[in-house]
């Protein structure tokens, strides 16, 4: 398969898995049934967990500059928004290559190398996915009763701790085959992880360290916000704080799973909030509400970014 056929794969795939789930989502509500939630909901709710969400762009298209700064560079704060909402949209329709664009609308615009503006971008996702494993941890600590009382009601307690002793056996023996890896794919796992570890190093070396780190935690908290106050939008749908933290981090791996979580979002939001016996209806109509506000918010601002990139920097 050559370049172009792989390219072309890798744009119809996810989108045709997407309409799947889109599919397969809608066969748990009717469209009717879920269009009278979307009339019935609450919107001043879900314009406050728009404005949460707005606050994390803003806070992450700050937080570039602390990345930015030791390399020499001191970008517009409008070019550096613009930029992060360009990415959004982008990646809406291609994952992954809203970074491209990133640091692609940098080197246009602020003359930015492409490969130091995106090095920065890699090492803030670094940092991304060490707060996504955090609020991981956190959850497991907070529901430690409710995990535990689940997978021993659906599972033998013995095979669990018998596959829990073969997971770490299994881990401490992949991880030695990993530092000994000189090629192939275990050799890309090693660099992964030399890399994971380098640029969370890297971060504590920082000038504006904890302004840094403070600016990671605030995005992430507003994510965590965003979710909890759309939740009311909904009359009658009660969900307790550990149903939270479980349907965020389950929103959050369906986005990174398909193009924006188109079709899975519901599902996977679904799916973790009837863990804790909320009615299937309105788990999947609130996937829906949420997924569907999240997303016109990328689309909006996203292509009000690309009219005013040229419009702002028309000196250039």
């Amino acid at each position: 398969m050559n370049s172009s056929a792989k390219k072309i794969v890798k744009i119809i795939l996810p989108l045709a898995l997407g309409g799947f789930l889109v599919w397969y989502s809608l066969s748990d509500i009717s469209l009717e049934t879920l269009g009278k939630y979307f009339k019935e909901a609450n919107y001043s709710w879900i314009f406050l967990g728009l404005f949460f969400g707005i606050l994390s762009h803003l806070s992450r298209a700050y937080r570039w500059k602390f990345m930015l700064e030791p390399l020499g560079f001191k970008p517009k704060f409008t070019n550096s928004i613009l930029a992060v909402l360009v990415a959004y949209l982008v990646n809406l329709a291609l994952p992954r290559a809203g970074e491209i664009s990133r640091a692609t609308v940098m080197t246009n615009y602020e003359k930015i190398p492409f490969e130091k503006g995106f090095g920065t971008i890699v090492a803030e996702r670094i940092a991304d996915l060490i707060m996504m494993l955090s609020i991981v941890a956190i959850t497991l600590f907070v529901q430690f009763d409710f995990i535990y009382d689940l997978l021993t009601k659906n599972f033998d307690p013995t095979k669990i701790i018998i596959g829990l002793v073969l997971l770490i056996i299994g881990f401490f023996i992949f991880r030695s085959f990993v530092n000994k890896a000189t090629s192939g794919f275990l050799l890309k796992i090693k660099t992964f992880i030399s890399g994971l570890i380098e640029g969370v190093t890297s971060i504590f070396k920082m000038k504006n360290k904890w302004a840094f780190i403070f600016h990671t935690v605030f995005i992430w908290v507003m994510y965590v916000a965003m979710f909890w106050a759309t939740i009311p939008a909904i009359e009658g749908l009660e969900v307790p704080f550990g149903g939270i933290l479980i349907g965020f981090i389950a929103g959050g791996f369906s986005i990174a799973a398909t193009n924006g979580g188109i079709g899975l979002y519901p599902i996977a939001v679904a799916g973790a909030l009837a863990l804790f016996d909320i009615p299937t209806e309105p788990a999947t109509a609130f996937g829906w509400i949420m997924w569907t506000a999240q997303t016109a918010m990328i689309i909006v601002f996203g292509g009000l970014a690309f009219l005013i990139l040229p419009i702002y920097n028309k000196e250039k």
